[in-house]
């Protein structure tokens, strides 16, 4: 009787133990570390860009500056891991991208924001950007990144 409970605490502590690892892995990757935290993302943001032009290195390789984690929206009825990503964390006005992954990792979509640079303090960087969408985003989707970029407090 003894050794069927420590043998039951046992597997009740390593499976509440996963349990809790599993959910602090949920989310808790920033968009710089996701291409090497799993091939699959690897490989379905390759295939997503793979029909772009004259994609800067830092969005081809998801290299630049994260600041945030990523969070899980749902758009359509369907999950994705969604975060933010800029060239450099110095001129995140300017260049930055949102990317947003499915939960099945087999889908990948994204939206490259430009501003021109040096665009005075008093000029609202919404009316002077330039959006590119990658991966062939529905209206919808696209709904979806844009409401993710004015999540940031400096984007008015």
């Amino acid at each position: 009787m003894r050794r069927k409970l420590c043998t039951a605490l046992a597997a009740a502590c390593l499976l509440g133990g996963s349990a809790a690892a599993m959910a602090a892995n949920d989310g808790q990757v920033r968009v710089d570390q996701l291409l090497g935290s799993d091939p699959e993302y690897r490989e379905t943001w390759q295939d997503t860009i793979k029909g772009e032009e004259r994609l800067p290195d830092w969005v081809v390789n998801l290299t630049g500056s994260a600041q945030e984690q990523m969070s899980a929206v749902t758009e359509d009825g369907d999950q994705y891991l969604v975060g933010p990503l800029c060239e450099t964390a110095q001129n995140c006005t300017y260049k930055r991208l949102i990317v947003a992954f499915s939960w099945d990792k087999d889908q990948a979509y994204g939206m490259l924001v430009e501003v021109p640079e040096g665009l005075p303090s008093d000029k609202s960087p919404t009316r002077h950007a330039q959006y590119r969408f990658i991966g062939e985003p529905d209206d919808g989707m696209q709904a979806m990144l844009r409401e993710q970029l004015k999540r940031d407090p400096k984007w008015y």
